[in-house]
């Protein structure tokens, strides 16, 4: 097993947070101009970063994160839903509904019941899930996984399909990730939830009370084939400043051993539960929540962000312009959660949410912030993952494939799904879009297979 000071060492980051205390606006603006040239950023010049407390300087380094942000994934938003299957669980994690202790009834969906998930899922369009489920050796199986899987894949419901499914599941062996990998999965998500080892232990009891078994989860599943990875930190359990400087630790570290560097980070923030009586000590504010993810787009620009419905409208929409790539929408955390009887049961959901809008007004919002809505999974479906996904990336290039993807699958959302507003502002934002696709070549290939998708054609991608 390599060592844990590999991915992370603590004494080291610590000693960064101290020197860096003190940032000199020569030292953050060198440093954002660093950023710009969108090579990345080492832990010192991070821990610079984190320590800014001059408001002109923190807008300074929001711009810059835009701009890079704007650069590398351009205008375009990728949409997904979590689809929760069991809640059955063995640990007990202080910061979470499922934990063990919860007298909460459990549920587990049959297939049966994931057919009608998927297809209330795929009627309010969309295409790309985030599969996620307790830790449980006999409920929640490896086999039960991949069944659930394959299920989503045959579900389609009138125009909807599920082109594919992320996962977000509890770390686990190379034999499985394997299974995980055969099944057609596109990235595996873990989240290390705080990479402080003290508090790490504190908060976990069962299996993922592992710290090495959840920090090396990732190299298993690399070493099993599966090339497409997502890190994230739950922040709010411990201090945000470490937290930043591991997690992109972690992901030079990946990028050292494996030339691929994570494909995403998650920034979930803690949000509380019916039965979660956490007190904690390292609360993260909004602003800060906002300084996270700018600076994580300029330490690490080629890696897509996402942010969740655990965020109210407001902040998601400026996060939308400083770094995120990737968003739920019309999300719900529990079982069976999208059934109307189970669509606000606070009793079963993981955490609280703060975004309940449907995805009709979820697009109409970021529609007026001029922000192209996509429903794309070709690079899954092309090969453009791991290594190749990462040199196009890091220069920038993925981007000549992005809009003209981004611009036919929202085509297809307007023509399948939108009601009247969304219609309207979609068409303008289509068209505006187009307009800026640099090769004339792939602007008038772009512009016949819109027509095609006007006329009934479906899942057609660059």
């Amino acid at each position: 097993m390599p060592n844990i000071k590999d991915v992370v060492e603590e004494q080291e980051i610590f000693n960064i947070l101290k020197k860096t205390q003190n940032p000199s606006r020569e030292q953050v603006v060198k440093i954002l101009n660093k950023a710009q040239e969108k090579k990345g950023l080492n832990l010192e010049e991070v821990g610079y970063l984190v320590n800014i407390k001059n408001p002109p300087l923190i807008e300074k380094m929001f711009k810059a994160a835009g701009e890079i942000k704007k650069e590398i994934y351009g205008e375009r938003l990728v949409l997904f839903a979590p689809l929760y299957v069991s809640s059955f669980c063995v640990n007990d994690c202080e910061y979470c509904s499922f934990h063990r202790k919860n007298p909460a009834p459990r549920k587990k969906l049959s297939l049966e019941e994931v057919k009608e998930q998927v297809k209330i899922l795929e009627d309010m369009g969309h295409k790309r899930l985030l599969l996620e489920c307790g830790e449980h050796p006999v409920e929640n199986t490896i086999d039960y996984v991949v069944e659930v899987i394959k299920t989503i894949y045959e579900t389609k419901s009138n125009k909807g399909e599920i082109r594919r499914v992320n996962v977000n599941l509890a770390a686990t062996t190379v034999e499985n990730y394997r299974k995980l990998k055969a099944a057609g999965i596109g990235t595996y998500q873990l989240f290390q939830e705080t990479y402080h080892r003290t508090t790490y232990e504190k908060l976990h009891n069962g299996p993922k009370a592992d710290y090495e078994r959840q920090l090396f989860a990732h190299d298993r599943a690399f070493e099993a084939g599966i090339d497409d990875v997502g890190l994230g930190v739950l922040f709010g359990l411990y201090n945000w400043k470490f937290e930043v400087l591991a997690l992109i630790s972690h992901a030079q570290y990946l990028d050292r051993k494996f030339n691929v560097g994570p494909h995403t980070f998650s920034v979930p923030r803690f949000q509380p539960a019916e039965t979660v009586k956490i007190k904690l000590h390292h609360a993260v504010s909004e602003d800060e929540l906002l300084k996270i993810i700018a600076i994580l787009r300029l330490a690490v620009p080629y890696t897509g962000m996402i942010i969740s419905t655990r965020e109210r409208p407001e902040i998601r929409a400026k996060a939308f312009k400083i770094g995120i790539s990737q968003t739920s929408a019309a999300s719900c955390a529990s079982p069976n959660g999208y059934s109307n009887d189970h669509s606000r049961d606070e009793e079963l959901s993981q955490f609280s949410l703060q975004d309940h809008r449907n995805v009709n007004q979820f697009l109409i919002s970021i529609l007026k912030q001029d922000i192209l809505p996509s429903f794309c999974t070709a690079c899954y479906r092309s090969g453009r993952t791991g290594k190749t996904f990462m040199e196009l990336a890091k220069p920038g290039d993925i981007h000549n494939f992005c809009r003209p993807n981004a611009l036919l699958t929202f085509a297809e959302y307007l023509e399948d799904y939108a009601i009247p507003q969304t219609k309207k502002l979609g068409d303008q934002i289509i068209q505006k879009y187009l307009k800026q696709i640099l090769s004339s070549d792939i602007k008038e290939e772009t512009k016949k297979r819109l027509e095609k998708i006007r006329k009934g054609e479906r899942d057609i991608y660059f």
